[in-house]
């Protein structure tokens, strides 16, 4: 096709068309370096950079400085200026897609600098002090005794930037920026809870310790050496800095509310607009999405009630009666929690082998289970971390534990986060040659729409394709969770555009980490159910387009080797396909 396409362009004599295809490849392959240059953090989960300059950016931290958040925006500028001269038209179609998809990410920097004052820098969700802890005894790589120097040089950054982001809470409160007084105290637990163990304890120094000890290339005594630095820094440098946060926070705690949307913060409602469309892709407004909410709760709840009838449950709430279901369920171990990590392991095999049956072209690389280590288990949900390029790390589901036990949804958790949902969709794009390296690396992508629009579609696919046959208590789980879903929809907009208060948001049957959890973190609650409607939606005019000749794998082949793509742009690549498959 390329060669065919070749000869009708120089038949044409259009050879500067030609020259501006290849020059716009060559333009965004080097301009997606430099994005990666000014985010050292993002640069070594994917190694994207030559190996020399790659390990100095591995001893850095991506720096939260408003100066280097303006360089930021002034990279982006630039970048969307050059893009304008490009003549689309000349473009094929993995081009279009790539160029539409660079357009919509740095258009949406630069929309949102404006607003960094709404993103609270200490929450309890993806806070400062949860990431970088995170971070640096998850995410970076301990491959051998370079990877460990790169570690402490690292982590003596870390009181730096607790202190940064001090100076930067203390400055936003100045000017009305305040965390509700709910979410405060919750991050002020996430504080004791990091700074109550012993320095060897800690989570920069246990970790680090642990890690190590796999090592082929680092011996005991140098290990010894290693993990003692590791305490030093982290007891003269980043504890006194997390006891400087966590005073700040104690200082604001009494000047706090219980307001828990923006729109109760000056410019508020501007904020969420932006929010919405950072988070939906869509221009869609809170009032339409809260509506589409209720809809889809209503819908869900019907079909849940017939369900419900059959266990034995006809009376009470949806929400009753599954709470009901849920304590029924509930293990009678003194600790369940290996028999369930057991569990989750079991559902993902079998999910494995499931999936083979709907798609055709599956991830390479392993995917795990682990439970969520304690420092966030409380506070965080269920999630997924993709697989190192070099497979020294697998695709990872962490499962938080804390107690009660959701026994229910748990074969469809694992559908969500694992098979086939984020490991398939993330995993998958990173291994698809077809893709630009910075589609791939997702330098640039849609966000959390498309994203957690597939996670929530593949539990459809699970409930269509028969996964739930002789488990209707597993099929209510399935059906929980869309209606998780469809109620995220009505309480983030009744939250962040209709004044909710916290207590609002849990009566409409939203538990209270997963409310706070919204509220700092406005709109992204909506991109699950919003992204999973519009692939539906796009099945059904494939569906209706090709007749007898659709295939459901290739549907799928073609969302998820598209990759991480605003919604409009995945409706463009649909119909290019159906006018190539036509």
């Amino acid at each position: 096709m390329k060669s065919f396409r070749l000869f009708l362009l120089l038949a044409a004599g259009t050879v500067s068309a030609l020259a501006a295809d290849k020059n716009f490849d060559a333009w965004a392959e080097n301009f997606s370096a430099d994005w990666v240059r000014s985010n050292p953090t993002f640069s070594t989960l994917q190694q994207y950079l030559p190996a020399r300059e790659q390990d100095a950016l591995d001893r850095q931290l991506t720096p939260i400085t408003k100066e280097s958040r303006a360089k930021r925006v002034a990279l982006a500028k630039a970048a969307l200026a050059a893009l304008a001269k490009f003549d689309r038209s000349q473009f094929d179609a993995t081009q279009c897609i790539s160029a539409a998809t660079i357009e919509w990410s740095l258009n949406g920097v630069v929309a949102s600098e404006p607003f960094s004052d709404y993103s609270f820098i200490f929450n309890q969700f993806q806070g400062l002090h949860v990431n970088i802890v995170n971070y640096l005894s998850q995410s970076h790589p301990i491959r051998n005794k370079r990877d460990v120097e790169n570690y402490l040089a690292r982590l003596a950054l870390v009181a730096g930037q607790i202190d940064e982001g001090v100076k930067q809470a203390t400055d936003a409160a100045t000017r009305g920026f305040l965390m509700p007084d709910f979410i405060t105290q919750s991050t002020l637990g996430q504080f004791e809870r990091f700074l109550a163990d012993a320095p060897a304890q800690n989570r920069f120094v246990a970790s680090l310790d642990e890690r190590a000890a796999k090592l082929k290339d680092v011996t005991a005594e140098e290990r010894a050496k290693f993990v003692a630095e590791a305490e030093q820094i982290t007891t003269a440098q980043i504890i006194p800095a997390f006891q400087r946060a966590q005073a700040m926070l104690q200082a604001q705690l009494p000047k706090t509310t219980d307001h828990a949307g923006l729109c109760w913060l000056p410019g508020g409602d501007a904020a969420y607009a932006n929010a919405l469309r950072r988070n939906t892709t869509t221009d869609l407004t809170a009032a339409q999405i809260h509506e589409l909410g209720l809809q889809e709760v209503a819908r869900i709840e019907k079909e849940m009630d017939g369900y419900f009838r059959q266990l034995g449950y006809p009376t009470g709430t949806i929400e009753q009666r599954f709470q009901k279901l849920e304590l029924d369920q509930q293990p009678k171990e003194t600790d369940p929690r290996p028999a369930m990590l057991a569990r989750f392991e079991s559902i993902l095999r079998d999910a494995q082998e499931r999936s083979k049956l709907v798609f055709d072209i599956t991830p390479k690389a392993p995917v795990v289970v682990k439970r969520e280590p304690p420092f966030t288990e409380k506070t965080a949900a269920a999630h997924y971390t993709g697989p190192a390029k070099d497979g020294s790390r697998p695709g990872i589901f962490w499962a938080p534990l804390p107690g009660p036990f959701e026994i229910a949804t748990m074969r469809t958790l694992v559908y969500h986060e694992g098979v086939p949902g984020h490991h398939f969709q993330i995993a998958l794009q990173r291994e698809t040659d077809s893709l630009p390296r910075y589609r791939r690396d997702g330098v640039f992508g849609g966000g959390s729409a498309f994203a957690e629009g597939w996670a929530l579609y593949a539990e459809q696919i699970a409930a269509e394709s028969g996964w739930y046959d002789g488990d209707i208590v597993g099929h209510l789980g399935q059906l929980y969770d869309e209606l998780f879903r469809a109620r995220r929809l009505v309480v983030d907009t009744g939250l962040h555009a209709m004044k909710w208060t916290r207590q609002q948001a849990i009566d409409f049957g939203i538990k209270a980490s997963e409310v706070e959890r919204y509220v700092v973190n406005p709109g992204q609650a909506c991109a699950y159910k919003i992204g999973m409607l519009k692939i539906l939606e796009l099945r059904a005019k494939a569906q209706q387009a090709l007749g007898p000749k659709f295939e459901i794998k290739k549907f799928h082949n073609l969302v998820l080797q598209t990759g991480n793509v605003p919604l409009a742009v995945l409706g463009q690549a649909v119909d290019n396909w159906l006018a190539t498959t036509k």
